[in-house]
């Protein structure tokens, strides 16, 4: 599926979830799944747990997290004296 395609797999209401990015069609949001995959969540335990998901939710939930941190300039933290 490409970039475009999956990208359209999630939106923005905010009338859903105060507007935040969620899959399309229900109120599950793009930080509910990354942290899922986060805690160990394997993607076959979040289809079992979310009949209605299919695969490529999953995958653009991941290519928007990418997409959003393109732009983002990280500085790095001083390191702490031992």
């Amino acid at each position: 599926m490409k970039t475009r395609q999956l990208m359209e797999r999630i939106e923005t209401d905010p009338k859903v979830m105060t507007g935040k990015p969620v899959i399309k069609g229900t109120r599950l949001t793009v930080e509910y799944i990354l942290n899922l995959l986060g805690q160990g969540a394997t993607r076959e335990e979040i289809l079992e747990e979310y009949k209605g998901l299919k695969q490529e939710d999953i995958q653009a939930c991941l290519l928007f997290a990418a997409k959003s941190l393109e732009s983002t300039t990280f500085m790095p933290l001083p390191s702490e004296a031992a």
